[in-house]
């Protein structure tokens, strides 16, 4: 299991090995690979303002545009601490596409109950107890966070996105490219997707 001075050790020694070589990284993508819009959206599972973006910006673009197959939506992980990267690892403990997003909701609805404190091992048993109404057990989420591989990955993630769009706040968002910064409310969000919808016909 990866500590606080490892975290930042690794994410330190990652930055020279991604500058030189592209990590194989996978990301949490729902929607059909065939829309003709992507939706990126870096962001760290601790951070409210994702939390936010999740729950009111999200849902809505699921039941409106993800679900009818006109968005592919992408969560990249960019952890800002060792809370959030421990919690990316849990949740891609489970391999089912559908319940990785329902585990990721549920991650950012109860935000505030997990992540709490300093105390890592205790932050952990938080996110454990929440995996566990996702069919994944305790000796399952233990052996994920020990998963080094796993923790390279996300921190690549990270890495990667940094060097390419600059990022500097979470979250950001990506749409076709283009790159949305501040405070975006759904209206603005639909108008976006719906003017790129609209040139791709």
């Amino acid at each position: 299991m990866i500590d606080a001075n490892k975290f930042f050790y690794k994410t330190f020694f990652l930055i020279f090995f991604v500058f030189f070589t592209e990590a194989e990284s996978k990301v949490l993508s729902i929607g059909s690979s065939s829309a003709k819009v992507t939706v990126k959206v870096f962001s760290s599972l601790t951070c409210p303002h994702c939390a936010s973006f999740h729950k009111n910006i999200y849902e809505k673009l699921k039941d409106e545009y993800i679900d009818k197959g006109l968005v592919k939506f992408e969560h990249h992980a960019f952890p800002l601490d060792l809370a959030a990267l421990n919690a990316e690892v849990i949740v891609r403990c489970q391999n089912n596409n559908k319940k990785q997003f329902e585990f990721l909701t549920e991650i950012y609805n109860k935000q505030t109950t997990w992540a709490i404190g300093s105390d890592i091992k205790k932050i952990n048993e938080l996110i454990k107890k929440i995996g566990l109404n996702f069919d994944l057990s305790d000796e399952k989420m233990d052996t994920c966070l020990k998963n080094d591989k796993v923790q390279d990955e996300i921190l690549e993630l990270r890495i990667e996105a940094q060097k390419k769009y600059k990022i500097e706040s979470t979250p950001t968002i990506i749409i076709n490219e283009k790159k949305y910064s501040g405070k975006v409310d759904y209206k603005e969000f639909k108008k976006a997707i719906d003017k790129l919808s609209l040139i791709h016909i």
